[in-house]
């Protein structure tokens, strides 16, 4: 899951790195940048949405498995003979949620300072094709999402592989399918 996320968010870069070269007027496509902005801040939505999810989901994983273990209620969710000693299960699922909670927290914020610069840059380029407000507003506002979504890439990037092994990690632990979270 990690990979494909890397790639939508790799994607996503990529799509809004051709909108800023045709609004520069470096690259020409056929379209005007209006128009592929339309689309590409649909998919960053999408993308960004799928990439808050999985943290989301990793963490909760984590905090589900750790409180299985600490409250020995549902033992047989995670062992097929749940074994007498938990403690060094116990000590990995800590770290599990300390490094969860830490991707969580890491990633998150830049998602949404995304969505919610990519969002107001999209209404005032609005408000710019309909004189409401100056260029230098809009493209202001660009430049900062943009700078934004550059360093959340890089963020997202880093962390997607520290939440992958996790879970590998936790899903080899307990004998957990793949396919299954």
């Amino acid at each position: 899951m990690a990979y494909l996320l890397r790639f939508l968010i790799l994607l996503m870069v990529s799509g809004i790195c051709l909108t800023t070269a045709v609004a520069l007027g470096w690259a020409e496509v056929g379209q005007a940048h209006i128009q592929l902005s339309i689309v590409t801040f649909l998919y960053t939505i999408f993308a960004q949405a799928f990439v808050m999810f999985y943290f989301i989901g990793v963490s909760r994983l984590m905090t589900n498995v750790y409180n299985v273990l600490h409250s020995k209620s549902n033992l047989g969710e995670l062992f097929d003979n749940p074994p007498e000693d938990l403690e060094p299960y116990k000590k990995k699922a800590i770290k599990f949620v300390q490094d969860s909670d830490r991707c969580k927290r890491q990633t998150i914020p830049w998602t949404m300072l995304m969505l919610i610069l990519g969002s107001i840059a999209f209404l005032l380029g609005g408000a710019h094709d309909t004189n409401l407000v100056s260029k230098v507003v809009h493209s202001g506002v660009v430049y900062g999402f943009m700078v934004a979504m550059f360093i959340g890439f890089v963020r997202q990037w880093y962390y997607l592989k520290i939440s992958h092994v996790s879970l590998r990690k936790v899903k080899a632990l307990f004998e957990i399918p793949d396919g299954q979270m």
